[in-house]
């Protein structure tokens, strides 16, 4: 069996925040996402890391999503799949840039991220990635956000940041 081969793009957020002993906080300093990857059975799967930044999303500019979005599209170009390591609370906002600049991409890419940073106990990181990197291997070609044990085709995906929670917009109920 050929190996399928995957980019992913490490912007930062949560999902790679690492606790800070001397400041005590959780920052954006390094990443982890190496670290997740090594304690996954990747068999038939190749990655090719695009370490494209390391910021907090809230942080993140409007030359930032367009940043993300044109790495996205060419990735996508030599790749199998592509995911996105993004933050929570400006992943929709470079799912729709990346969906709105290129609709007709070739294979599917992936935005998740993490509610809780993987250096927690109670962590949903592992379980986003894991879930994003199935879901990349299956997916039609589209621009899709896969977290929270769902996948949500943009244009469309929405963040309630009251009930931390990801939906689509024609899924109204959970607003």
């Amino acid at each position: 069996m050929s190996k399928r081969v995957i980019a992913i793009i490490s912007t930062g957020g949560t999902i790679e925040k690492t606790y800070d002993v001397l400041d005590g906080v959780l920052s954006n300093r390094v990443s982890v996402l190496d670290v997740m990857l090594a304690s996954l059975e990747l068999r038939c799967l190749e990655i090719v890391r695009v370490p494209l930044m390391n910021k907090d999303s809230l942080e993140m500019t409007d030359r930032d999503h367009k940043l993300i979005a044109m790495t996205a599209a060419a990735m996508a170009e030599a790749h199998d799949g592509v995911i996105v390591v993004h933050g929570t609370d400006r992943l929709a906002e470079s799912g729709e840039r990346t969906f709105a600049a290129f609709p007709e991409l070739s294979v599917p890419v992936v935005f998740t991220g993490a509610m809780r940073p993987y250096e927690l106990r109670n962590t949903d990181a592992i379980q986003n990635l894991t879930e994003s990197l199935l879901a990349v291997q299956i997916l039609p070609a589209g621009v899709y956000a896969v977290l929270q044990n769902q996948v949500l085709q943009f244009p469309g995906v929405i963040k309630d940041r009251s009930q931390g929670v990801f939906f689509h917009e024609s899924d109204r109920t959970r607003a």
